[in-house]
């Protein structure tokens, strides 16, 4: 058994393990929006609340399946033995880790997908095509 739940190389869940989702959303970054909301666990527990951000974000992407699978889809690519947990246990964990750090999470990710070089396709047309 792993003596930490957030660091160690031991650690089935330390940052980088959760898959790909940790290619797009950097575990350091959930780690600061965690802290920085306050929601960052206060005890050793078998589900971090990186983990439970995780979760939530992969909810949001396999919407039509319930929590146990969505968690199942989570953790199919990691090699060590991870938790099964219950259906309440995983609605406690979203529950424990709340809306602030989703929301500072957007807030911090969100912007324009554009460029500034990005050259804009309506502005090069005629009034013709523009609809005018």
């Amino acid at each position: 058994m792993p003596q930490s739940v957030t660091g160690g190389t031991d650690d089935v869940f330390a940052p980088g393990h959760i898959g790909e989702l940790t290619q797009v959303i950097p575990p350091e970054l959930v780690d600061a929006v965690l802290n920085e909301t306050g929601a960052r666990e206060r005890r050793l527990r078998s589900l971090p609340s990186r983990v439970g951000v995780y979760f939530v974000l992969a909810l949001g992407l396999y919407e039509h399946l319930g929590a146990g699978l969505v968690w199942s889809k989570l953790v199919a690519g990691l090699a060590a033995r991870v938790p099964q947990p219950s259906e309440k246990a995983l609605r406690d964990l979203r529950r424990r880790v709340g809306v602030a750090p989703l929301k500072r999470l957007f807030d911090v990710l969100a912007g324009p997908l554009a460029q500034p070089s990005t050259r804009c396709r309506a502005c090069e047309s005629g009034p013709a095509e523009r609809g005018r």
